[in-house]
């Protein structure tokens, strides 16, 4: 559906959500003014190799950016980076920028993402306590790894584990502090938490489960270390924090939309004011097939997210009800894990936990398994590990698992019975 040629659509967020949105514009015919506004001086960038190929010095720079540096002029998307959105006013559509300047727009997108979550206690600002958001963070994180001295990590979630395992492959001696019993626990539960801990212990990780951090220690103003809350101190020259993220919900807030964990949308990632669209990390989108409103900060949510709220600016039908997915890679030695996740259920939303394969972690394999988790026989989410042929079966299961359909359980364990067959 081409638009007039005299609207205005205002992306806020130079993220993968924000430069997705603006191609699919394009893409879906749109001929009017496209305005990306980013706080960052880097134009859009993928945030996955910043944890993985990137911090590990196997992957360029450039491989992050979303498009080239050109795309931008020869698609007549108007790049403004390095500026801050300060307010929005939805009764005068307008956006102000660095605090005076007003844009006016006719559409306006939500693409703001998320911030990181900090610590607060004494010695957190010293240089050498870094966190993991942008471009520049995975730079200067990198360039610390390889001078090989002890990491401590605080926080064993996806990013924490994925820095342990860079911090490793560098050589330097890594210890993560994580206040739960295991790693990743709240997101996969106890049975498949145990596996990542295994693996990080399999290649020397030190663990200090069911603690919190005191203080960074100093000298000269220098990290010396890490006091844990019982008084331990670990040494240190480098921490990484990875606490967690929060959604960057201030504009929403400015223009009294409804905020809630998220700025809360619908299916067509539509806020209550017909002008104002969400989409990634920030929205809190209501998910026809879980039948729940659900915030996903994962990448692939802002991969799809933003094209699909494109295509609802335009006027286009939609129904967003992607199941969620993620991945993650984890060491390049043997025992290494790359896996893709689909679905959605927290620690306490499954009954029961069925491995197709063998997850045990072995110093001389790498794991190769698929695990399911189901309630009252229904799969609610499915993890393949280093198998790379199963993604459209797993997504079918999935669906199926939340559209109440139900499985075998044995018969979901047996390798010998196809994936396919399942849902026959």
């Amino acid at each position: 559906m081409t638009q007039p040629s005299g609207l205005t659509f205002v992306i806020v967020g130079a993220s993968l959500a924000g430069a997705k949105a603006a191609e699919t514009l394009r893409a879906e015919g749109f001929v009017g003014r496209i305005v990306l506004v980013g706080e960052e001086i880097e134009r859009p960038y993928e945030r996955p190799p910043l944890s993985k190929g990137h911090l590990l010095g196997t992957e360029p720079r450039e491989k992050a950016f979303v498009h080239d540096a050109d795309w931008y002029g020869q698609q007549r998307v108007e790049l403004l980076l390095g500026r801050r959105a300060t307010d929005l006013d939805p009764e005068s559509r307008t956006l102000t920028l660095d605090g005076s300047e007003p844009l006016r727009y006719d559409k306006l997108l939500l693409a703001t993402g998320s911030r990181v979550r900090t610590l607060d206690v004494p010695g957190a600002d010293l240089p050498e306590v870094r966190y993991l958001r942008g471009i520049e963070h995975s730079d200067e994180l990198g360039a610390a790894l390889r001078s090989g001295g002890p990491v401590v990590v605080v926080g064993a979630g996806w990013i924490g584990l994925e820095v342990a395992a860079a911090a490793r492959t560098h050589g330097c001696p890594v210890t993560v502090v994580e206040k739960d019993e295991l790693p990743l626990r709240q997101v996969l539960g106890a049975e498949v938490a145990a596996i990542y801990r295994d693996l990080h212990l399999a290649h020397g990780v030190d663990f200090r489960f069911g603690a919190g951090v005191r203080e960074f220690g100093a000298r000269g103003g220098r990290l010396t270390g890490v006091v844990l809350d019982d008084g331990t101190e670990l040494p240190a020259d480098l921490v990484l924090v990875g606490v967690g993220i929060r959604p960057a919900t201030e504009l929403a807030e400015a223009a009294k939309l409804e905020v809630d964990d998220g700025i809360v949308v619908d299916a067509a990632l539509r806020t209550a004011d017909p002008d104002i669209y969400a989409c990634g990390d920030v929205a809190a989108a209501y998910h026809p097939l879980l039948a729940a409103r659900l915030r996903v900060e994962h990448w692939s949510n802002a991969r799809n997210g933003g094209p699909a709220a494109a295509r609802s600016m335009l006027g286009q039908p939609v129904e967003y009800d992607r199941i969620p997915y993620f991945f993650t890679d984890q060491y390049t030695d043997t025992p290494s894990l790359g896996m893709e996740y689909r679905g959605h259920v927290g620690p306490d939303g499954y009954d029961r936990v069925v491995f197709r394969g063998d997850p045990s972690i072995r110093p001389t394999a790498d794991p190769e398994f698929v695990a399911f988790w189901l309630r009252a026989g229904r799969v609610l989410a499915a993890m393949n590990v280093n198998r790379w042929d199963d993604g459209e079966p797993l997504e079918a299961l999935v669906r199926a698992g939340h559209q109440g359909r139900s499985v075998d359980p044995d018969r979901l364990a047996d390798p010998e019975v196809p994936l396919t067959d399942l849902l026959r």
